[in-house]
């Protein structure tokens, strides 16, 4: 398993990468899914240590944890334990998937926005001269093909609020989303 712990704006040293190479490989060889890659990055906000962590799975699945703390050592842990619960949660799931899938998730490319919010919540704003949004970023994005359950696992294990995916069985986009009421919904154009 390939190993990128990096620090924005911090010196993330030997020990702390090795602290995290030895806790992670610990933690995985436990689940299922056989990881391939794992991206930790650690940053300063104000006063807090802010450490995000991706796994990459080989059938094609991300897990994705993020906690802060005061000290580095204890943001890790606590990033860890979350990352730990995902996959405890989803572990028979994950174990269950991959006897099925016998390939890796397929991934095609699309374009990706950022659109300037409208501040809605001033009520002194003007009325914009063009109802066109202005485009704020524009990126590349990949799209992967699922079924409907491994969509809804795939969104739990990001901790996103949405998820856009090709649905295997249909061969069309498809939506999964957390509702308002903490379900999930799913849309099928």
């Amino acid at each position: 398993m390939r190993y990128q712990i990096t620090g924005k704006q911090i010196d993330v040293g030997e020990s702390l990468q090795t602290h995290v190479e030895t806790e992670l490989g610990a933690m995985l060889e436990k689940y299922p899914g056989r990881p391939t890659d794992a991206n930790v990055i650690f940053s300063k906000s104000g006063h807090e240590y802010v450490c995000e962590a991706v796994i990459h799975l080989s059938t094609g699945l991300n897990c994705t944890a993020k906690a802060k703390g005061t000290e580095i050592y204890a943001t890790f842990a606590d990033c860890a334990e979350k990352m730990d619960k995902q996959l405890r949660r989803y572990k028979r799931r994950l174990k269950d998937h991959h006897k099925e899938r016998t390939t890796p998730v397929e991934l095609f490319g699309a374009a990706s926005y950022i659109l300037a919010g409208t501040g809605e919540g001033d009520s002194d704003v003007a009325e914009p001269e063009s109802l066109q949004p202005i485009i704020v970023a524009e990126m590349e994005t990949k799209i992967p093909s699922l079924s409907v359950g491994e969509a809804v696992m795939q969104m739990e294990l990001a901790g996103a609020p949405v998820l856009v995916f090709r649905n295997e069985k249909k061969d069309g986009v498809n939506v999964v989303y957390r509702r308002d009421d903490g379900n999930i919904g799913w849309i099928d154009p």
